[in-house]
């Protein structure tokens, strides 16, 4: 099964940017679908982006459209998140997942196989 670890977090400004990574190991990250679902304190975890297994389609919520970048590098076994215009409800313990069959990328319980977070913290 296939292993991710993400990075990239950290306090930033209102209206600053930050670019997370999710590194797999374990298996070809190119067999997995990929989303990022953030999870804020006594919310639950939503949507924000995903993207197929071969990158030829992307998915991002309306609350990140327009502000935010998912690509994957699947020669590096890499998935990225670039995230601009940041605001302070964007702060959340960001997740990403991974599963071989995904037909709703939406859905964070199509994903069987999740790292452990990242934390991204907007001040105001």
């Amino acid at each position: 099964q296939v292993q991710l670890v993400e990075s990239g977090g950290g306090l930033v400004q209102s209206g600053g940017s930050l670019c997370l990574s999710c590194a797999a190991s374990g298996r070809t990250l190119s067999n997995y679908g990929i989303g990022w679902f953030p999870q804020a304190p006594g919310k639950e975890r939503e949507f924000v982006s995903a993207i197929t297994r071969s990158g030829g389609a992307t998915y991002y919520a309306d609350s990140v459209k327009g502000r935010s970048t998912i690509s994957r590098d699947n020669t590096k076994n890499m998935l990225y998140l670039q995230m601009n215009s940041l605001k302070p409800e964007d702060t959340a313990i960001y997740y990403c997942a991974a599963d071989p069959l995904v037909s709703d990328y939406g859905d964070y319980d199509e994903f069987d196989y999740w790292g452990q977070g990242t934390q991204v913290t907007v001040s105001s």
